[in-house]
């Protein structure tokens, strides 16, 4: 039998409400993760884990001149002193710390396989070996100077530092991403050299804006480069904010192979890509034929990046093919931002551009102050020393007798001299040696450069003035360090402006083909390969003919305008193949099955057409108004009753033609039509019986021009048809001699008959 482990009840009990116990218990731990884990300080940039790290290695001297050091050992000092969380997570902290393509500015200098771009792990941290850089050196400055506060460490046998000195301004500089409770922090890397210029105009116009301060960091400057595509309202908006994200795209550059073949080369991918997973993703889509533009992707690359990627033929657009991944693949990422650090040291806080570049700012004042106060001390400690050993050299001879012969020395030397009690042990722990005469000239040299750099940290610290120009000088120098015409400190993220955001996806995956698009006047469709200039070769079914034929591509739009005033848009790249008669129009559009099509033509944005009814009545309507990609269309021109949509041609020019049924023809001014996107619209032309027959629109320097029914042109000028001008709504006189009798004139539309 196991022993009794039943409680004493004798002994105290004391209830708990299991609710408060939950919530006081839950809160110490989402406070422990946000303060100890997940956020990083505003003041240095760093995690605890990071913070720790770089202490290690700091008390280890492993200076950037110095010797590397196995990262086991670094690692195991960092656990057993400072951080007590496992191997494993200090290990993945401080080799993200030496990656170049994870950190901007890495903070360890690395020996070994640290990793990679295509997302390999480390080697395990007995085969690797670091080091601190000149960055990291920056952020521990002075540490041993008073300048920062130290705590105990978690078992309280040793002391850490609360925050580093961080001449640096690493918060922005490296980043830093963490998830907490309830909260998270997201800061992409940005450009040193930029942030010391808005941190000395903030020195400098202590009230500046973010407006301002955006015109020195524009934004982001990631480690893997890239094009930061995000318009310039937005990053300013992330900036005043704090909250925010960057569209980024890689870098891409077409390669000329010959006789019209390229290649795309891919030199840059997005920040926090895995270059292999980006590859498997486009292979993955290639597999699934989601990527019909792109023939193959290879990765030739080897420190560089390189991919490489074949588009299907010669004829696709790069750009095209580039959009087309950029949708649907890691080619395009958002990077967040989420300026939530903790200020104070213990408050999270998301802060704007101005407050994490002032709170640092801040922080550096009060480490110089600090480390001035700690150095002014050590120098009124020493002038205190140099005062008696300078004594001695004026009364040697009784210092050496007073030595010798009195039993306590050290007492008698204060009151004869009036020594204070630092300057007696100084004396009696001097050196012979030290007696020489030489010696003398030293300690007044020494005596007097002290003094005067007391007077200097005196005035340094009775100046609020002299302070900041001593920060702007350290500025100065970390920009001059890190600035864009060093390797480390050259900008490597570019902008640039995205195409216009309504690029058609779809167009963008259809490969660019000449077709001719026929369409009978019995309503059956279809798309012709290459552009058909002969139409007399087509055939119909025995009882249809041709209606119209256009030139086209595979990436247009179609537009058909039916007799019930409706306009239907089809793309061209779903129209039926040209082998046999094609489709009926109706199987693709929703049209009533009275009405049929009146016109066909390519649809160009920005263009004017001129609709009009048999009843007379038209205006000009701007063709992008009409188009919309739904089976039922879209209603443009108001008809009644036995009237019918019948005229839509491009209005041009600046005069209008409209010829009835009666054979009249009527010239007027085309500003006498409204421009609308739906109505009935106003009267064309006047009519005592019958309707209108065709109209169009012309300019009147070059004349009317219209085409007989064997296809010869006829053009007339102004002049010649001087008594055919009048006012709209008129009834308009005899056609002139010649006018076909069809009562058309002609095909309304260049490249089709």
């Amino acid at each position: 039998m196991g022993k009794d482990i039943t409680p004493d009840d004798s002994a105290p009990i004391e209830p708990i409400n299991l609710r408060e116990a939950l919530e006081e218990r839950y809160l110490a731990y989402a406070l422990s993760t946000i303060t100890q884990r997940a956020l990083p300080d505003v003041r240095d940039g760093l995690k605890p884990v990071h913070r720790r790290l770089l202490y290690a290695m700091q008390q280890l001297r492993l200076s950037p001149e110095g010797e590397f050091r196995k990262c086991a050992k670094i690692v195991g000092d960092t656990m057993g002193n400072y951080h007590p969380h496992g191997n494993q997570a200090i290990y993945d902290a401080l080799a993200r710390l030496a990656q170049d393509f994870a950190v901007r500015y890495p903070l360890v200098d690395g020996q070994g396989n640290f990793g990679n771009i295509d997302g390999d792990n480390p080697a395990a941290d007995r085969y690797t070996e670091a080091r601190l850089t000149q960055v990291a050196t920056r952020l521990l400055e002075g540490i041993d100077e008073d300048t920062i506060d130290f705590r105990p460490n978690y078992d309280g046998r040793d002391m850490e530092p609360v925050v580093l000195p961080a001449n640096f301004p690493n918060l922005l500089a490296n980043g830093a991403s963490g998830i907490a409770v309830g909260m998270a922090t997201n800061i992409p890397p940005h450009n040193a050299a930029e942030l010391c210029d808005a941190a000395l105009h903030l020195i400098k116009f202590p009230n500046a804006t973010v407006e301002k301060l955006v015109e020195f960091v524009p934004g982001p400057d990631l480690p893997t480069g890239g094009i930061i595509v995000e318009p310039r309202d937005q990053i300013l908006e992330a900036y005043k904010t704090g909250r925010g994200s960057f569209r980024v795209r890689a870098r891409w550059e077409s390669e000329d192979l010959g006789r019209g073949a390229y290649q795309i080369v891919v030199t840059e991918i997005p920040y926090q890509v895995q270059k292999s997973r980006l590859v498997a993703r486009i292979a993955e889509l290639l597999q699934q034929k989601k990527l019909p533009l792109l023939a193959d992707v290879r990765d030739e690359s080897t420190e560089e990046v390189r991919l490489v990627l074949e588009p299907k033929s010669r004829t696709v657009d790069p750009i095209l093919l580039m959009e087309s991944l950029f949708k649907v693949t890691d080619l395009e990422t958002r990077l967040p931002l989420n300026m939530n650090v903790l200020t104070k040291g213990r408050i999270p806080n998301v802060v704007s551009l101005r407050q994490a570049l002032r709170e640092w700012l801040d922080h550096r004042l009060e480490v110089l102050v600090r480390r001035s106060n700690y150095r002014l001390g050590k120098i009124d400690h020493r002038l205190e020393v140099l005062e008696g050993y300078l004594i001695v050299f004026l009364n040697l001879d009784e210092v050496i007798r007073i030595i010798r012969e009195e039993d306590e020395p050290k007492r008698e030397l204060m009151k004869t001299f009036e020594l204070t009690e630092i300057q007696a042990e100084a004396i009696l722990n001097m050196r012979l040696r030290s007696l020489r005469k030489l010696e003398e000239m030293e300690l007044r040299r020494e005596h007097d450069k002290l003094t005067e750099e007391r007077k200097e940290l005196k005035a340094l610290l009775d100046s609020e003035d002299k302070q900041w120009k001593r920060i702007g000088d350290e500025l100065k120098e970390t920009k001059k360090t890190f600035g864009p015409d060093t390797a480390l400190g050259r900008r490597r993220s570019r902008f640039d402006e995205a195409p216009e955001a309504d690029l058609d996806l779809v167009e963008a995956m259809i490969e660019k083909e000449p077709i001719t698009i026929v369409l009978s006047e019995k309503g059956w469709i279809r798309a012709i390969k290459g552009h058909q200039t002969d139409t007399d070769t087509l055939a119909f079914k025995s009882d249809d003919r041709l209606m119209r034929a256009v030139k086209a591509h595979t990436t247009d739009t179609l537009l058909v305008f039916a007799t019930n005033g409706r306009f239907y848009s089809l793309p061209a790249n779903k129209l039926p193949g040209g082998r046999g008669h094609g489709e009926p129009l109706r199987l693709m559009i929703d049209i009533e099955g009275s009405a049929d099509a009146v016109e066909m033509m390519v649809h160009q944005p920005g263009r004017k057409l001129l609709v009009a009814g048999t009843a007379g009545y038209g205006f000009v309507v701007p063709e992008d108004e009409v188009v919309a990609m739904t089976k039922k269309g879209k209603q443009v021109l108001n008809v009644r009753g036995a009237d019918e949509a019948l005229v839509c041609a491009p209005a041009t020019g600046d005069s209008v033609a409209a010829i009835g049924e009666n054979r009249k023809l009527l010239l007027f001014p085309l500003r006498d039509l409204p421009e609308m996107p739906r109505g009935k619209g106003v009267r064309l032309q006047r009519y005592k019986d019958g309707s209108l027959a065709d109209a169009k629109t012309f300019s009147k320097k070059e004349g009317l021009t219209w085409v007989d029914g064997a296809g010869r042109t006829f053009t007339q000028s102004a002049e010649e048809l001087a008594e055919w001008w009048g006012e709209r709504a008129q009834a308009g006189r005899m056609a002139p001699r010649g006018f076909p009798k069809s009562n058309s004139f002609g095909p309304r539309f260049n490249g089709q008959n």
